[in-house]
């Protein structure tokens, strides 16, 4: 992400004063000289145009430019060269500082569009607004991502956006200067930009910030001060808290209602702890967040704490998966390796005859599975341009596969004790509680047959037998896993395992 400098708005409102001529005073370099150190551009859009006199090859700082602003030619030799600065009509005023290098001389020009006028914004209306527009917020931090460039998210009640470094009025990095802790009022000013789908302000800078009149100083379970993570049987959860207002209140979201309570709230003259109940986790992995609030009379103020619990790990279809919501329950799922990337080797992708998913940065994973592989893993719920596994670990390669078209499969020895994977049109459900089916090549000139189909791999009990019922119906194409085998010359898969369905078009 290209970060942008903002200068202070007494410079661009000086600037602005500037006249953009030839007899304008600049700073005298020995390598380099411009006939102007500001350039000025209409709001509306337009251009213009400043001389460069070096006394050997020059060329600007890419980096230095921002996306709204064309500058040409971005280098240049020995001598006089005009240089074209343009713009497209702006929403506000924007100004940026451009770095010109020849030797070891770096000349600043300041480019200056419009007028910036900055008013106060609450996070809706940055979140709706247009990019490259300054905006002033206030509002409550909820997180602090980075402490070198001042990374912090802010809410306001109307919203959240995302503070992508924070500096002080001389535009450097400065946060142990600001002081700032979850639960504080911060005001900060800069541009929105929007990196994937996350509003921020960037290189925002510290306009204040209230302190808040309550501050989660620990919190840990009941019985080990070291760590937030409860076990599965569940347990105490203790805060301790310094509070400067009228007392404290407790609030606890909706969807921990069901699994956390109050147990009890001990109010001190500038302090409070609250131990908290947590139940038996029944599911997966869960965590929560709980929000404490206090008052001055006048105004509210929070402080907040997460904690996690560990939980079983959910057997689980990949169309489950797909159906879950982002959070860290563990899940554990069978398919078959559909890709591998040629890269890293550990990103793939993998179905069942639910649907396939791709699973980011699985562990355990390069240079032991391959594509066909039928494996079997647990991982995350997790969210990047679509659904995704995240944390993914293969636990075991349950076996290799080898792709055979139902022509080639149907010329196989029988019981040579490898497993194939066919693709083939369903031509008829002679059984569909044990998924006995006849199988036809795309063209209808070869035919096997299934007896038994199932929708979990090496699982022929009870619960399996009915995978065929109401979900494959003749023409669907299938696609199965199995061994080579025949009954009274019929060739057959025995006990195939099912990978994927392509419905028939209705």
């Amino acid at each position: 992400m290209k970060l942008k400098y903002i200068l202070p708005a007494f410079i661009a409102m000086f600037a602005a004063l500037v006249s953009c001529s030839d007899e304008d005073e600049v700073k005298l370099l020995d390598d380099v000289r411009v006939s102007s150190s500001y350039v000025a551009l209409s709001q509306l859009g337009g251009e213009n145009t400043i001389t460069v006199n070096a006394v050997g090859d020059w060329s600007i700082d890419a980096e230095s430019v921002p996306e709204w602003l064309t500058i040409s030619p971005m280098n240049g030799s020995k001598g006089e060269t005009s240089v074209k600065f343009s713009a497209a009509e702006a929403i506000d005023g924007r100004t940026a500082e451009i770095k010109l290098n020849c030797g070891k001389s770096t000349q600043l020009i300041n480019v200056i569009q419009g007028l910036a006028v900055i008013g106060d914004a609450t996070c809706a209306e940055v979140i709706a607004g247009p990019e490259s527009k300054t905006y002033r917020v206030t509002g409550v931090v909820t997180a602090i991502a980075n402490t070198t460039y001042g990374n912090f998210y802010l809410n306001d009640g109307t919203g959240e956006i995302y503070i992508y470094g924070t500096k002080d009025s001389s535009g450097n990095y400065n946060w142990a200067k600001f002081g700032i802790e979850v639960g504080d009022e911060v005001t900060v000013q800069g541009p929105k930009t929007v990196y994937g789908s996350v509003v921020e302000l960037v290189d925002a800078t510290f306009i204040k910030v209230n302190k808040s009149l309550i501050k989660v100083e620990a919190a840990h379970v009941v019985g080990d001060e070291e760590s937030t993570v409860l076990p599965l049987e569940g347990g105490k959860f203790q805060v301790d808290l310094t509070c400067k207002g009228q007392g404290v209140s407790v609030e606890i979201p909706e969807d921990l209602k069901s699994w956390v309570s109050i147990e009890s709230i001990k109010n001190n003259s500038k302090s409070a702890t609250v131990i908290f109940n947590i139940a038996k986790n029944e599911g997966g992995d869960r965590e929560g967040k709980l929000v404490f609030t206090t008052t001055d009379g006048k105004k509210n103020y929070t402080a907040e704490t997460s904690f996690s619990q560990k939980g079983s790990i959910i057997a689980a279809t990949v169309a489950d998966i797909l159906a879950a919501e982002v959070g860290s329950t563990i899940y554990r799922v069978t398919g078959m390796v559909l890709t591998v990337d040629s890269k890293y080797g550990n990103n793939i992708d993998i179905c069942d005859w639910s649907g396939k998913i791709y699973s980011y940065k699985t562990g355990n994973c390069t240079d032991v599975v391959k594509v066909g592989d039928i494996i079997t893993m647990t991982g995350k719920r997790g969210e990047y341009k679509g659904p995704q596994i995240v944390e993914g670990v293969v636990e075991e390669v349950l076996a290799s596969t080898i792709t055979k078209t139902l022509a080639e499969f149907v010329a196989l020895d029988d019981n040579d004790g490898n497993t194939y994977c066919v693709k083939a049109v369903v031509k008829q459900v002679k059984n569909d509680k044990y998924g006995n089916m006849v199988l036809e090549s795309e063209d209808g000139t070869v035919t096997a047959e299934t007896y038994g189909c199932y929708g979990v791999w090496g699982n022929t009990g009870a619960d399996a037998q009915y995978f065929v019922k109401g979900r494959v119906a003749a023409g669907d194409i299938i696609t199965i896993v199995g061994g080579k085998s025949s009954h009274n010359g019929t060739v057959q898969m025995k006990n195939a395992y099912c990978v994927a369905i392509e419905k028939a078009a209705e």
